[in-house]
């Protein structure tokens, strides 16, 4: 990937021995942290070299000269204005100027601090204004001009205000193990950005999930992109997420899939533990029989802080664990712990954020047999 901000940007990091050079360095750091765990062969997943990310996030910078989007600086010396960003969707790059011409246009730029970007692989774009004023009628109107004119949706935000002119989503299609699964994906709430890291994410957690069947309990689901595809392998899915709007995308996401034994509850994992072990009641449990499941599989995708001591312990119930990490350095803690109790199967690496430092990664991991 060619990127005249190279070494100014401060988003991507590692570039000066192309994207091979990149995957080479993260992927020999993180078998040398990982080999007291395990020393066999992991599997290895590339991502595209540019145009890779469905959703991104700009700064909005205003000089004499106009309105330019920005990202900060590498030396973290102030920002970098940039016309365009080569590791964003193709259909991000495309919008990105036209966008700043018809806010110039219609005088949308006053007090306009950030656009958001959200895209899917069918071109579908939008694009969130964020201010630091409150938006009124007159915003709409001229707002919604562009959205025709450019034939985007447009979502305006200011503090305590969200401003939603046709829909606040979009709807992406993931091809996996020979079958379309469709999402809707939020605006300003987690999705995947890496569509096709992402394919191939949920295609290599689908093999490490064959033959066990019975029922399967999943932890931080977000918006189901792992729990749809997962429920063809299990005679039912308990899949729990803290977000309300993620819950609300994962249930619209089962109907559009035609999916019909997952059953997605608003808690925590902490939550979760309490109702599974009788300690405390909830009302959005209501209905639901918890101990009428025969969970002995577990699957977890955490935020980058990982599980932590009380939720390992927890998941050292299960006979089988499949742990999705963003955060190597996490994992490697939890793994201090998950080990004393269950042996790595095979691990996985997912370059889902080229040229920076980050590698999301998959571990298998079963039950010890006592001797």
């Amino acid at each position: 990937m060619q990127c005249e901000y190279f070494g100014i940007c401060g988003s991507c990091r590692l570039y000066e021995e192309g994207y091979q050079g990149q995957l080479a360095f993260k992927t020999q750091t993180i078998k040398e942290q990982f080999l007291p765990y395990f020393s066999g062969k992991m599997a290895i997943f590339e991502s595209k070299e540019d145009h890779y990310r469905s959703r991104a996030e700009f700064k909005v910078y205003h000089d004499d000269e106009g309105s330019f989007y920005a990202m900060n600086r590498a030396d973290k010396q102030g920002v970098v204005k940039i016309t365009d960003c080569s590791i964003v969707h193709e259909q991000i790059v495309r919008i990105m100027q036209p966008l700043l011409r018809e806010i110039k246009k219609y005088e949308l730029g006053h007090k306009l601090f950030g656009i958001d970007f959200l895209t899917s692989s069918s071109g579908e774009v939008l694009a969130s204004l964020i201010y630091h004023k409150a938006l009124d009628e007159q915003w709409s109107v001229s707002a919604r001009l562009i959205e025709k004119e450019l034939g985007i949706y447009i979502i305006g935000r200011s503090r305590k205000q969200k401003i939603v002119l046709s829909q606040d989503y979009v709807t992406e299609t993931l091809h996996i193990k020979n079958r379309n699964y469709r999402y809707v994906h939020i605006e300003n709430s987690f999705t995947q950005p890496n569509a096709l890291v992402n394919e191939k994410m949920v295609s290599w957690s689908l093999e490490q999930l064959e033959g066990i069947g019975g029922d399967l309990l999943e932890l931080y689901c977000g918006a189901g992109n792992f729990t749809i595809p997962f429920a063809a392998k299990f005679d039912r899915v308990l899949a729990t997420e803290i977000s309300k709007a993620s819950i609300i995308a994962a249930k619209r996401n089962m109907e559009l899939n035609g999916v019909d034994n997952i059953d997605f509850i608003r808690l925590s994992a902490e939550e979760f533990t309490l109702a599974l072990d009788g300690v405390r009641e909830f009302r959005r449990l209501e209905g639901l029989q918890v101990s009428d499941y025969s969970l002995k599989t577990l699957f977890v995708d955490p935020p980058r802080s990982g599980l932590g001591e009380e939720p390992c312990t927890f998941a050292a119930r299960f006979d089988h664990l499949l742990y999705i990490s963003c955060n190597p350095e996490t994992l490697l803690r939890d793994l201090e712990i998950l080990s004393q109790s269950h042996e790595i199967q095979t691990m996985a690496l997912f370059d889902q954020f080229p040229y920076t430092h980050h590698l999301e990664m998959g571990v298998k991991l079963t039950r010890k047999v006592l001797s």
